[in-house]
């Protein structure tokens, strides 16, 4: 049986249009799910840091943040990208419990989890706004050691890596990370070990936020009689952000939140929002019809029970 670390070198070739932005990559979903694309754009990411001194000391046995918006092929692409990630060289790797975390929260593991600046950089799986699904979008970034995205020193690099990338290394035999717990798995052989956490997704988060405001005012006005809230996370990511700050930390009702478990294709076409996770007017329906705001922003009719806030 294979070592769960042994390093296997993949032949590939240079896939056109891989050139980040200040978003990172976006394509279709589909385009994401051909052999070797997400690969080669790893690969690539991590032929980029270790062309420095630096960047290949940071690597090394470092620790690299995975995790993504929940959209569709999240759970596969984390996979493919800790197998590579291992391959080259990373000793510990941090995922959101379900792969989940936003980009806000991805930033503030890289800044605060642990003592602090512990991890190199993380992939993040997104497509912002845009609708998730097996046809809609899907997408990936890297954020850097400062927990902002990466400059355009280092995308114009991972750019010129894509156009000339020959191997993918990848540990196949590593075992797939079971992202529905938090724990932490510990995965030996050839001399070496790797760590694997899986954890709260939306502890760091609050941690980072709690300090930034006045939370024992908050939530006295939270428990004001007559005080009600309504939040719609229109089944995109921030429906576990929701629940930890407006339930857990401020004590609203849970019936303050609505649409806050996350779903590959944001509640898809079918949904109020039409699988749009973005809070407009026009994709934010089921929250506006609550809170009785037309769509050109007006009062409606009943404006005096809706939620306060």
């Amino acid at each position: 049986m294979a070592s769960p670390l042994a390093v296997t070198e993949v032949a590939t070739a240079p896939i056109a249009g891989q050139k980040p932005g200040t978003s990172g990559l976006r394509k279709k979903t589909r385009e994401f799910m051909k052999e070797n694309y997400i690969a080669n754009f790893v690969q690539a990411t991590f032929n980029a840091l270790l062309e420095t001194p630096e960047g290949k000391a940071s690597v090394s046995g470092g620790t690299l943040v995975v995790s993504g918006d929940g959209r569709y092929f999240n759970p596969e692409a984390i996979q493919i990208i800790v197998k590579i990630a291992v391959a080259n060289g990373v000793g510990r790797v941090w995922s959101g419990k379900g792969g989940i975390l936003s980009t806000p929260a991805v930033s503030a593991v890289i800044r605060s989890r642990g003592k602090g600046f512990e991890a190199f950089g993380g992939f993040i799986l997104t497509a912002s706004h845009n609708p998730g699904g097996i046809d809609e979008d899907f997408g990936i970034k890297f954020n850097a050691a400062n927990g902002g995205p990466a400059p355009e020193s280092l995308t114009d690099l991972i750019y010129k890596h894509t156009q000339s990338i020959s191997k993918i290394a990848s540990c196949p035999a590593f075992p797939d990370i079971d992202l529905t717990a938090a724990a932490v798995t510990r995965v030996e052989g050839g001399g070496r070990a790797v760590e694997v956490e899986v954890f709260d997704s939306a502890s760091d988060h609050v941690a980072v936020l709690s300090p930034c405001f006045d939370i024992a005012a908050i939530k006295a006005l939270v428990a004001r009689e007559g005080f009600s809230v309504c939040y719609d996370a229109m089944s995109g990511v921030n429906g576990p952000y929701a629940k930890a700050v407006l339930v857990d930390l401020l004590g609203c009702p849970p019936s303050s939140l609505q649409n806050c478990q996350p779903l590959p294709d944001f509640g898809g076409a079918a949904s109020p929002s039409h699988g749009h996770a973005d809070p407009n007017l026009k994709n934010a329906a089921e929250l506006c019809g609550k809170m009785r705001v037309g769509p050109t922003g007006d009062a409606l009719e009943g404006a005096e029970g809706a939620p306060f806030f």
